[in-house]
This record gives structure tokens, C-alpha cells and sequence, in this order.
């Protein structure tokens, strides 16, 4: 118990670091021999990632990355990636991820959005040159950056021409600009400091309750605000994880199997992935180490947990987080089944979570109303002034557009958006209920609720389906039946069912992509 206590003690003690070049040195001087990063044959270690970073950071400087410059980067989930966002964070940079697939049009957005001086691409890479799109677009800008390859070849130099590292008062400085996913319309640039990263990272780092023997993984794409949401998780408890540069079941299983990994997930699509793969040997444990699923990102139903438990024999908890707010609440492993698999988990020490009602007066415990957050790990806004001032309330409350109830306890539950509510005949349709209920059927792999424009009724509630494999096909009435007989009110049953081989999602926590359903099946 001892030893616990002190690893614990130790990662609340690197929680407090101001910047993350502090959180480096600190833990690279703790255990620089420790591996922290491993991929397929290659492996870093924390001493091996600071040392490393710094060479690249010499490079940069050279080539005249100073601190405050803004430097735009679209790299897959790598050694390398992880070594020039830290070299990064060691000048003071401040850095734009960019997801692996975005092409033209969010590319050119984030470049020109952010004034980025410098853009580091990974050359050719499956198929499609990034560099002829970087340089294309870089021909567009009035003020275009200075476009790299920083794929298996970094820059390099001599740490000793470096200027000190950033003080720990630059912590609250703009340091990363991350891209909401656009859908209908151009992303929005959320605005991090280092202070405000470390700070959603600490939270799901303890809520987890991991050790320095666990392993982990990073199947999604290191550019996400989930990167160093997951790094900084690996920096206060001292463990490695493994890194998946293009993730795919069953291809992945064997990278997992080899370097032991103890807790994987990424959000609840990734669940079911992995619940489809241990479906094809019930008898045989998936991924014989593995003890946790964790992840966060996307709605998840009570079935999907009680399924992973039931079926894989390991924990899984689940949490609640967004661009915004990379980690806001995290189920604990040691908490009860109900609570883990009927809420968020609950928000960590600093984050101040409000319910209110349409004009934002707070609401007490378990009355349903928007979700509000304000705490350290809260963004400092976007690059669009007019989005930042509308995004926050008078009290400085971020306004999600989540709706939610809190409990006593401090545990929040998700019902729903405010534009995910449907309304029917003048009443308030929720979605996600709809959808829980419709994942306790065995022949509803994942499912979506939308509703469509009816001349009638306002909206109609349209249920799309994705099957799993060899079901027979499923019908209205059947599904009305299954919905009808779990409790669901009359007035809230779909009228419309379409079934789809998969769901559209997106390329970085499989997020159902409802706009694209309700552009589909609205016309």
C-alpha cells in the first residue's frame, strides 16, 4: 500500500507543473530509464524522449522556430509525432495539430485561421502525397508556412545552442490550437494552454487509478486533443503505452498481445470493436493482460457495458470530455456497476459542473438542464472572438449544449443534446433514451435517433440501425415491440427505421456522424 501511496503522491505532485517541458524534466529525472512510448520494434524511453525532443527542438530553432511561432502539424500516431510536439513545447511554440485525414478545404482553414509560419507534414503516406497539398495550399496564402516532412526524419541540432526552457509563468499562455470537427460548417480553433491540457490529463490519470506496471495504447490519432490528454496520464504515473500509427481489429490484436497492454478503449465504437472481435472465441480472453477499457469522446449505453464486462471479463469505465474540456468527469474501475454504467463518472478536484435551465439559472441535484463547466481545465476560448464571447455565460460557465443531471454524489449523467432533442407534436423527444434502449436488441449492433421534418407532426422520430452480422432483418414492428416492451412511451416510438451496413462516422473516436444521416433520410 505503501508503494501505491507514493506513486499516487508522486503523479499529484507532477500534476502541478506549470508547463510541459516541466512535466518531462520531472518525470525523465524520476525514471529515465523507463520506457514510455512503444511501437511495433521501437521504443522510447521518459530520459530517451526528453534528450531526443531536445536535439529536435535544436533543429527547429534552426530553423527559426522561436517561442510564440505557430507551427501547424498533420502527422499520424508516431515515435516521431510525440518527439516533435514535445520538441515543440520545450521552444514555447505554439502548436496546431491537424487530423492525418483532413485534405484541402480543413487544411487550408487551419493554416490560414492560425497564421501558422511553419507546417509539418509526413511526405507520402498511404497513398496520398501530403506535401503537394501542403505546397499547393501554401501558394494560396498571402503569409504561406514553411512546409516540412517530419515523418521518420526529424530536424536535428546541438541542445546547447537552445535558449532556456519556458518558465513556469508561461503556463497560462496560448501554447495549442486544436480544430473542432467541422460538420455543417468550418471548424472552430480552441484555444489551450499547457496548464489547461495538464489539467484534463491529471483528471483522467487519477480517476483511473493506474500504476507504473500497467501498459497502455493509443489507437486514435496522436493530433486529437486526446494526445496529450493520454500523454500526460503516462508522464504522472510513470507507464508506457503503445502506439498504433493505423488501428484495425483484428490486425492490432497481436501489438497488443506482445507488449502486454493492461487498459486500451478509446470511446464506445472502440468497445464495440472489441466486443465483435472476443465474440468470435467467448472461451479465449481477447487480450490476456488486459484488465480496463477506458475512453470517453461518444455517448455509451448501459448494454455496451454491461456487455463488456459480462463477455471480456475486464472493467470498463467511461468518461465525458470535448475539444473544449479534454476530460471533465471519469468513471473510477472501483466504483459500482450502476454508477459506471449509468453515468459520466465524476469531475475531478477544480472542475465545477452546472446544471441550468434555459436561462442558464442553476438547477438543483437531479433535475435535467444544460451542462455548464468552468475549471482549469476549461479552453481559453476559440480564435474567433465572436464564438469565444458567445460560448461562455456572465459567471464565466462554458456552455456545452449537453444536457445532463447531477447527482449528490457528483455524478453526472448524459441525456442528450439540446440539438439532439427531437421534438414531436410540441413534446421533447430524447434520442439518446431511445438509442440506449435500442442497443439492448440482439440485432441492433449500434444505432442512431434523428429527428426528420414532418409536415405534421414538427419532426418525426427516425431510427437507423447498423446490424451485426448474419441477424436476420429487422422491421418497424418488430422494433416497436422490443422499444414498447422495455418501457418507452407510446408518443416517443420511431415512425421510420433504415437500416445501413455501418453507420457514418468520423476518423478520430468513430463518432456517428448524425448530420450525414439526417442529410440522407430528410429529403
Amino acid at each position: 500500500m505503501t508503494a501505491v501511496n507514493d506513486v499516487t503522491a508522486t503523479a499529484h505532485a507532477l500534476g502541478a507543473s506549470r508547463t510541459f517541458w516541466e512535466l518531462i524534466e520531472a518525470r525523465a529525472a524520476l525514471t529515465p530509464d523507463r520506457p514510455v512510448l512503444l511501437q511495433e520494434d521501437r521504443s522510447l524511453t521518459f530520459g530517451g524522449l526528453r534528450d531526443r525532443a531536445e536535439r529536435v527542438a535544436a533543429g527547429l530553432y534552426g530553423m527559426g522556430v522561436r517561442a510564440g511561432s505557430v507551427v501547424a502539424w498533420q502527422l499520424p500516431t508516431r515515435l516521431e509525432t510525440a518527439l516533435l510536439s514535445f520538441a515543440l513545447t520545450r521552444l514555447g511554440a505554439v502548436q496546431t495539430p491537424v487530423i492525418p485525414f483532413y485534405r484541402d478545404r480543413e487544411v487550408r482553414f487551419a493554416l490560414r485561421e492560425s497564421g501558422a509560419a511553419f507546417f509539418a507534414v509526413p511526405g507520402v503516406r498511404r497513398g496520398f502525397d501530403h506535401t503537394a497539398m501542403a505546397e499547393r495550399i501554401a501558394g494560396e496564402l498571402a503569409d504561406p508556412p514553411r512546409v516540412f516532412e517530419a515523418y521518420d526524419t526529424l530536424p536535428d541540432g546541438d541542445p546547447a545552442v537552445l535558449p532556456p526552457p519556458p518558465g513556469p509563468e508561461t503556463g497560462e499562455e496560448i501554447r495549442w490550437i486544436y480544430w473542432t470537427s467541422g460538420t455543417t460548417s468550418d471548424p472552430k480553433g480552441v484555444l489551450h494552454t499547457d496548464r489547461s491540457l495538464i489539467a484534463g490529463g491529471s483528471c483522467l490519470a487519477h480517476a483511473l487509478k493506474l500504476s507504473a506496471d500497467d501498459v497502455g495504447s493509443m489507437a486514435f490519432p496522436y493530433a486529437h486533443v486526446a494526445g496529450p490528454d493520454y500523454t500526460v496520464m503516462l508522464l504522472l504515473y510513470g507507464f508506457p503505452a503503445v502506439m498504433f500509427e493505423q488501428f484495425a481489429l483484428p490486425d492490432a490484436l497481436a501489438e497488443y498481445r506482445r507488449h502486454g497492454v493492461t487498459v486500451a478503449g478509446g470511446s464506445t465504437a472502440f468497445y464495440a470493436m472489441f466486443l465483435a472481435e472476443q465474440r468470435k472465441a467467448p472461451d479465449r480472453p481477447l487480450i490476456p493482460s488486459l484488465r480496463l477499457l477506458a475512453g470517453g469522446g461518444a455517448p455509451k449505453p448501459p448494454e455496451v457495458y454491461h456487455a463488456v464486462v459480462r463477455e471480456m471479463g475486464v472493467q470498463l469505465t467511461h468518461g465525458y470530455g470535448m475539444t473544449e474540456v479534454p476530460m471533465i468527469t471519469m468513471g473510477a474501475p472501483d466504483d459500482t456497476p450502476e454508477n459506471l454504467a449509468l453515468t459520466e463518472g465524476r469531475p475531478p478536484e477544480g472542475m465545477e459542473i452546472r446544471i441550468a435551465d434555459e436561462h442558464g439559472k442553476p438547477l438543483p441535484c437531479g433535475s435535467e438542464g444544460e451542462v455548464r463547466l468552468r475549471g482549469e481545465a476549461v479552453c481559453r476560448g476559440y480564435l474567433d472572438a465572436a464564438a469565444s464571447a458567445a460560448a461562455f455565460d456572465a459567471e464565466g460557465f462554458l456552455i456545452t449544449g449537453d444536457l445532463g443531471r447531477l447527482q449528490e454524489s457528483g455524478h453526472l449523467t448524459l441525456t442528450g443534446r439540446l440539438k439532439d432533442i427531437i421534438i414531436r407534436k410540441g413534446e421533447n423527444i430524447s434520442a439518446k433514451e431511445i438509442e440506449d434502449l435500442l442497443h439492448i436488441h440482439p440485432g441492433v449492433a449500434d444505432a442512431a435517433v434523428i429527428g426528420l421534418p414532418d409536415a405534421e407532426r414538427g419532426e418525426r422520430v427516425c431510427a437507423v440501425v447498423e446490424q451485426p452480422p448474419g441477424a436476420p432483418p429487422l422491421t418497424l414492428a418488430e422494433l416497436s415491440a422490443h422499444l414498447r416492451g422495455a418501457g418507452l412511451s407510446v408518443h416517443k416510438l420511431p415512425e421510420q427505421l433504415e437500416v445501413l451496413d455501418a453507420l457514418p462516422r468520423n476518423e478520430t473516436l468513430r463518432k456517428v456522424l448524425k448530420y450525414r444521416l439526417r442529410e440522407r433520410f430528410g429529403g
